[in-house]
Formats: C-alpha cells, sequence, structure tokens
C-alpha cells in the first residue's frame, strides 16, 4: 500500500488506469449503457490501485516515449475488450439467421444496452447468453484477464502489431466467429429449410392451397419449437464460446507481448 501512495508509482498508475479504463469502454457488461459512467470510472480507479501495488515499478518519466506507452495501453485496453465483444456478437449473428429464415429479418430491436439494433431471436439468445455468463462468474475471469495481461505485455514496453502473425489471427478470430454462429443457428435454420421444402412439395401437389399464407405462422411455430427443444444445445455451445474468448484473448495478449 505504501507502494501506492509514492509519488514514483504515478506514471505506472496512469499507464494502468488508462488500460484499465479503456478495457472497461469496450468489454462485454461492463461497456453497457445500464453501468453508470461513475461506477466504471471508481471500479477502473480502485482495480488499477490494487494492479500498481502488485507490480515493481519500472523507472518512466514524462516524456515522448511515455507518450506512446499511453497509446500502447489504450490500444491494449480497447482491442482486448472488442475481441471479447466480437466473439459474443456470434451469438447475434446466429440469431440473424434464425430471423431472416423465420421471417422476423425486418422485425430488429434496439438493444438499451448498446443502442444498436439486434435481431428478436439474437437478443433473446444473447440476454441468456449473459446471464449464463453472470452464473459462472465469468465476468470475474474478463477481470482477472486484465490483470494477468501484464504479465505477458508489461507496462514499459512498446508492442508491434505490424506482422503477418497478427493478420493470421485476426483472419482466424473472425472464421471462427462465424463458423460458431453458423452451429449455433444450424439447428433451427435445417428445420426451417425442411418446412420450405414440405410447402414446395404441397404447393405442387395442391395448387389451390395458398402457401404463402399457410407458410409464415408454420414457420414461425417450427421455430419456436425447434428453438426450446435445442435450447441445451445452445448452452452448450455459449459455453464453448466463452472458452473460445477467454483462450483468443490470451492469445491475442500472447501475440502482442512477443511470448
Amino acid at each position: 500500500m505504501l507502494q501506492m501512495l509514492n509519488l514514483s508509482s504515478l506514471p505506472l498508475f496512469l499507464l494502468v488506469l488508462v488500460r484499465v479504463l479503456a478495457f472497461f469502454v469496450t468489454m462485454p457488461l461492463f461497456s453497457y449503457r445500464t453501468i453508470t459512467t461513475p461506477f466504471k470510472a471508481g471500479l477502473g480507479f480502485f482495480l488499477a490501485l490494487i494492479i500498481v501495488s502488485t507490480m515493481e515499478v519500472p523507472d518512466l518519466s514524462f516524456d515522448i516515449h511515455y507518450i506512446l506507452l499511453l497509446l500502447k495501453e489504450i490500444v491494449v485496453g480497447v482491442f482486448t475488450g472488442l475481441i471479447a465483444y466480437m466473439i459474443l456478437s456470434a451469438i447475434q449473428i446466429a440469431g440473424g439467421f434464425i430471423d431472416f429464415q423465420m421471417g422476423f429479418a425486418i422485425a430488429n430491436v434496439i438493444d438499451p444496452q448498446t443502442g444498436a439494433q439486434s435481431p428478436l431471436t439474437g437478443q433473446y439468445f444473447y440476454i441468456i447468453s449473459l446471464l449464463f455468463l453472470l452464473s459462472v462468474d465469468a465476468h470475474h475471469l474478463l477481470i482477472d484477464g486484465i490483470y494477468y495481461s501484464y504479465q505477458l505485455i508489461p507496462a514499459d514496453r512498446l508492442i508491434s502489431i505490424g506482422n503477418q502473425h497478427f493478420a493470421d489471427f485476426v483472419i482466424n478470430v473472425f472464421s471462427q466467429l462465424f463458423l460458431i454462429a453458423f452451429q449455433m443457428a444450424i439447428p433451427v435454420v435445417g428445420c426451417l429449410f425442411l418446412v420450405d421444402l414440405a410447402l414446395g412439395m404441397i404447393a405442387k401437389a395442391v395448387p389451390q392451397m395458398n402457401v404463402f399464407v399457410v407458410g409464415m405462422p408454420l414457420k414461425i411455430f417450427v421455430s419456436f419449437v425447434a428453438i426450446s427443444f435445442f435450447i441445451v444445445i445452445y448452452m452448450g455451445l455459449a459455453k464453448r464460446l466463452f472458452h473460445y474468448m477467454f483462450a483468443t484473448i490470451h492469445g491475442f495478449m500472447q501475440l502482442l507481448g512477443g511470448a
């Protein structure tokens, strides 16, 4: 605690505070509008105090190199939280695939947490996943991630992102993101494809039947039944998604730290 009160640790404290606050700007849960800004700032301040109290204070001074270190901390914090947010957005992408087949693609809603439009089914899955994330204390693991990030990316060392490994990492993350979204959507989308196939056969066999009138409520009913039946599978995929999110954040920090 005496180290926190020492003025020599002020440059290090500012670096840590910038990374933590930048992490809270984009990280899921803590970046939402429902959490007030004073709470985020206070939590980031005290978390930075705790982190600084466990670190050795390097020899830092307020110069050009220190400004570059501040920019580096912003990049690390923002991109770390952004990776976690993008991976969790796979749930909404899966909901968008399902809504397109259900006929709900035009009925997007405003997410009060982020202020962006999101599909109905995707928002439903996303809220369940967030509740599941909170129930298993995954938000504590996210805070642990920013705490242990200083073991891979020290505060007094610059980073380099202009290499081929960084581009390969970004491409792999986006490919896995859409793969997981497709895996979450394929049970319901597959059922709706069979419904479309059956409606097409009925339209050929019974031309007098208006399949456009019958098809819409039938597809909505089949979608709700399929979602209720496959909800257990979705929880398993959400668990896998959380594991992939933590592994990706760790790999991203290793890449930036040169480990």
